[in-house]
């Protein structure tokens, strides 16, 4: 039906309901439903279905049965629009419908084949995705004569089907206003004795009645969910996981997993220890249970639960109280064709149902399976999934023969398949245990610009494609005109239209393509997936042929090309042998290059800022010292390296420090803190290495102030003295803007190429495996990260020499936007009280954000657990003493007039900004070290930046926090 009949029937300005104009919901999501309790002049319930702009809509006045036997009477009424599906109110008497109506349930609702088709038909076969109404149903037309069309509802025998009726699930639903319920009923009820009322009276009573009254009256063992009759039926699998060689007890963290990613080869390798899967064309998702509550994943850790609830609800049937799995999101049946329906589907242009494929099983129910071999971990996978709804389905395998099912996946429409060893471990990251193989080479590329189109093309002309380059931050890779439908050139026209500029805003290499009618964007604007047949000898794209956008995809993800460039060498162990060949890991080095640094007396340096800093060399940047490229794997090497000059807040004086520089006596933890004050005497211990001379001094990195990466450089520069103490020797974590503020900043924790004056040292992951992760010892290694683009330095709070215990606890006092700077002040200031209390002094910064970190000093260090622990403890006991400021969960929803007292920056692992980090923020501000008696004059968490924080340290006598690393003091009990 149109919306003609919708119109008719109201008078828009008397009733509240909303009018027939163009619907203001958020296009490009998937189809909505809605059911609506309606308390007209018979009460029922509206059913109504996204198809197309409009809603379809029947009245049920019985309600859904979740009964697969119970066929309840649906009446096909007038269209809805959109708009009508967040109604929930009172239409006034006198006009059609008169009532109340409350949301019942509301979500997304998928189909195969074509709507009209099946509605034309007269059987509809649907999914809902809601709150309430979950899994499959029908809607079948009744042979029945009738003024308007009769339809039967009913639900299909799966997983969510049981006794339940709609009526029993209105727990939170609005009810109607009691007064015009009694002005309707009372009077008839009072004549009338309740025995000789009608029925169906009594079952309208029934359904008013209080929803816990009537659970109280159903039997214990009817579940109100199928997730709940799936929990009590479920397989102790537990001890099944239990059994698998080489499980082992764990906890499963809350944190996004990190996916193990294949490396592209040529050929598929030969040997029984492989097994090969098929490669599915879809988007990688990992899926954990933790209490039966399911989340999803993207690879870069974004959340899609609420994108795919057709899984989110099939992983909540499982029976699993604790679950990781590893999966691909895919639509129809998974091949290269299916790849663009899988994007239609997921943002709304075409109806569809999804699958999760999934291929690993890596936690369960308190089991860390990661170290079990792989084909065990499937084996236990197949049988989780046996009785599992369809939307999760199992990936098989074959064993061995590796050319003959790449083969068999090529004339069965696949892109490739995945080999892996089937008695490996799971390790988060590239390795050769994976690998893939594909019919045609494909690689992801930023779109840094288009051409336009010419004759009758519309939308564009080409895409500019980039890659990353550790030279010149992007470098063009080519450009890609063929490939695409006609919806997604003209989709690609209205995104771009109106964008970019005639001047090149990446590194482009010589070539003979005419780029004179290009259009380069001021930075990568997003990720596309190419097929290609090499490069040329230019290094440009041969043969581009566009597959597919990747919105699953960031633009910094790119950084990691491993997967899509094929490695021919690719040989059993070749890992290993890289790793022991990498510069600085040699066995046997570590003590001479120990003995080296010992003998080497610190040296004067006459030199200060970043200009002298980073003066270009005639030969070139100075190449690190055997000390300075070691990974940290024994203490001797990183005591080798050259301290820095920094202030004398931290109590050696300048005698003691040089002298514990020239003899190289110390661990890292005591170099750094033991810095004398340079800036007083005009000179001080210098530096044996020269940082990398700065390649584009002129990109402007905060493009709302104009500050460039020269202006960056020369405040790192010239807050040295400062800064480095703050980091050196921790494990760090940066935020690297290659781009500016205006492009894509990322989070990086392990080393680029290119990088060879920062050190490394290989840590335990949480997965038990070992990743090399980043610290600086010196400012060349620090100014080395800045030439990278690096904004802001994020340091462990503890050092390389002792990573298993926690040297400094933070607090941070995020707070909601309508909380003033006063009242995140007066928090501190309570919050120091606090731990005071607890026997443990505190120092405070500004955050350069809104907010402010407590550091609490802890001497002896303590372990992680414990330290964890205590800082959750902490902020719980604040929340309870004072509820209306304070929350102890990052849930937005919970924090709304209220301070995050975010204690997770006290785990392994993680970490926070350090004190005088530029933030990479509009403005540039500095976090800024501040004594307690100041904190009352500072005007706000942002009150620094880097144009007035150099002047606020040229102004210290001393260092604010000065006398940290001399406290001394452990967590109570």
């Amino acid at each position: 039906m149109a919306l003609e009949d919708y119109r008719r029937k109201r008078r828009f300005g008397q009733t509240p309901e909303p009018d027939d104009g163009p619907a203001r919901t958020a296009r490009g999501r998937r189809p909505i439903f809605v059911v609506q309790l309606h308390h007209a002049s018979r009460r029922h319930y509206d059913f109504r279905l996204q198809v197309g702009d409009v809603l379809r809509s029947w009245a049920v006045p019985k309600g859904p049965s979740f009964d697969p036997k119970v066929k309840r009477m649906a009446v096909e009424v007038e269209d809805h629009p959109l708009d009508y599906a967040g109604f929930e109110g009172e239409i006034p008497a006198g006009h059609y419908g008169a009532g109340h109506v409350a949301l019942f349930d509301h979500g997304t609702w998928t189909t195969d084949g074509d709507v009209a088709a099946q509605l034309a038909k007269g059987h509809l076969r649907f999914e809902l995705h809601g709150d309430r109404l979950k899994g499959g149903w029908h809607l079948v037309r009744s042979g029945k004569p009738a003024r308007q069309p009769q339809w039967l509802l009913f639900k299909q025998d799966d997983a969510w089907a049981g006794p339940a009726e709609a009526d029993d699930l209105l727990e939170g639903v609005t009810a109607p206003p009691a007064s015009r319920t009694v002005a309707k009923k009372s009077a008839a009820r009072a004549k009338t004795p309740a025995g000789n009322r009608p029925a169906s009276d009594k079952r309208r009573s029934a359904a008013r009645t209080p929803f816990a009254t009537r659970a109280a009256r159903k039997s214990a063992s009817t579940p109100a969910t199928p997730a709940a009759r799936a929990r009590r039926s479920r397989t102790d699998w537990r001890a099944a996981a239990g059994k698998l060689t080489g499980a082992r007890e764990h906890a499963l963290g809350t944190d996004a997993p990190a996916p193990q990613l294949a490396r592209l080869v040529a050929q598929p390798p030969a040997g029984g220890q492989w097994l090969h899967e098929l490669k599915w064309d879809g988007y990688r998702l990992l899926a954990s249970l933790h209490a039966g509550a399911p989340r999803l994943w993207s690879r870069n850790g974004l959340d899609w639960t609420d994108r795919v609830p057709e899984v989110r609800d099939a992983l909540a049937t499982l029976g699993a109280r604790e679950a990781l799995l590893d999966g691909e999101l895919i639509a129809v049946q998974g091949r290269r064709e299916d790849f663009n329906a899988l994007q239609q589907v997921l943002s709304g242009e075409r109806q569809g149902r999804l699958r999760l494929v999934l291929f690993d099983l890596l936690h369960l129910d308190g089991i860390d399976l990661a170290h079990a071999p792989l084909l065990e971990r499937k084996q236990l996978l197949e049988r989780l999934l046996r009785k599992a709804p369809e939307v999760l389905a199992y990936s098989s395998h074959g064993v061995g023969d590796g050319e003959a099912a790449f083969q068999a996946a090529l004339d069965a429409g696949f892109e490739g398949i995945i080999s892996k060893r089937a008695d490996a471990a799971y390790h988060p990251g590239r390795g050769d245990d994976w690998r893939k193989t594909k019919a045609q080479a494909s690689a992801e590329y930023a779109v840094v610009g288009y051409t336009p189109p010419k004759g009758s093309r519309r939308g564009i002309g080409a895409l500019l494609l980039a890659t990353p380059d550790p030279t010149h931050g992007w470098r063009y890779a080519g450009r890609v005109g063929s490939g695409f439908s006609d919806p997604q050139l003209a989709a690609l026209g209205e995104r771009l239209a109106g964008k970019g500029r005639a001047a090149e805003t990446v590194y482009v290499p010589e070539h003979d393509t005419d780029l004179r009618q290009a259009k380069w964007l001021p930075r990568p604007a997003f990720v596309v997936e190419v097929f290609h047949r090499g490069t040329g000898g230019r290094g440009l794209l041969r043969q581009a042929s566009f597959k597919a956008l990747r919105p699953d995809k960031r633009v910094s993800d790119l950084a990691d090309a491993g997967g899509d460039r094929i490695d021919d060498g690719a040989e059993d162990g070749s890992v290993a042998r890289r790793r022991k060949t990498r510069p600085g890991t040699a066995p046997g080095n570590t003590a001479k290059a120990a003995k080296a640094g010992a003998r080497a007396p610190a040296k004067a340096s006459k030199a200060s800022g970043a200009n002298a800093a980073m003066a270009p060399k005639a030969s070139g940047p100075a190449k690190p010292t055997r000390a300075s490229k070691k990974t940290g794997k024994t203490t001797r090497a990183i005591k080798a390296a050259n301290a820095a000059p920094g202030p004398t807040a931290r109590g050696a004086t300048g005698a003691k420090q040089a002298k514990a520089s020239a003899t190289g006596g110390g661990t890292v933890k005591d170099r750094a803190r033991a810095a004398p004050k340079a800036r007083a005497r005009g000179a001080g211990a210098g530096n044996a290495r020269s940082p990398p001379a700065l390649s584009s001094p002129g990109k402007v990195l905060f493009p709302g102030d104009g500050i460039t990466k020269r202006q960056l450089a020369d405040y790192y520069a010239a807050a040295m003295d400062w800064l480095l103490p703050e980091i050196a020797g921790r494990p760090l974590s940066l935020v690297r803007c290659p781009g500016g503020l205006r492009a894509q900043c990322f989070f990086q924790k392990h080393a680029t190429p290119g990088m060879d004056l920062v050190s490394r040292i290989p840590l335990k992951e949480s997965d038990g495996g070992r990743e090399d992760y980043l610290y600086v010892t010196d400012a060349a290694s620090v100014l080395e990260l800045v030439q990278f683009n690096t904004i802001e330095f994020h340091p462990w709070g503890t050092h390389v020499d002792d990573v298993e215990h926690c040297d400094r606890l933070v607090f941070d006092l995020d707070p909601d936007a309508s909380i003033g700077w006063p009242d995140v002040v007066a928090a501190a200031r309570q919050l120091r009280g606090f731990l005071s209390q607890a026997g443990l002094e505190s120092f405070v910064r500004t955050t350069g954000g809104k907010g402010l970190h407590l550091v609490v000093p802890l001497s002896p260090a303590e372990p992680w657990e414990r330290a964890r622990a205590f800082a959750q403890a902490v902020a719980e006991a604040a929340r309870e003493a004072d509820p209306l400021r304070y929350v102890a969960t990052a849930s937005k929803q919970r924090r709304k007039g209220r301070i995050f007292i975010d204690w997770l920056r006290n785990g392994r692992g993680a970490t926070s900004v350090a004190s005088f980090s530029v933030r990479a923020r509009a403005g540039a501000p500095v976090c800024m070290p501040l004594r307690w008696e100041e904190l009352g004059r500072v005007r706000a968490g942002n009150a620094w930046d880097i144009g007035n924080a150099l002047a606020r340290l040229k102004r210290l006598r001393r260092h604010p926090w000065e006398g940290i690393d001399a406290v001394v003091q452990s967590l109570p009990g």
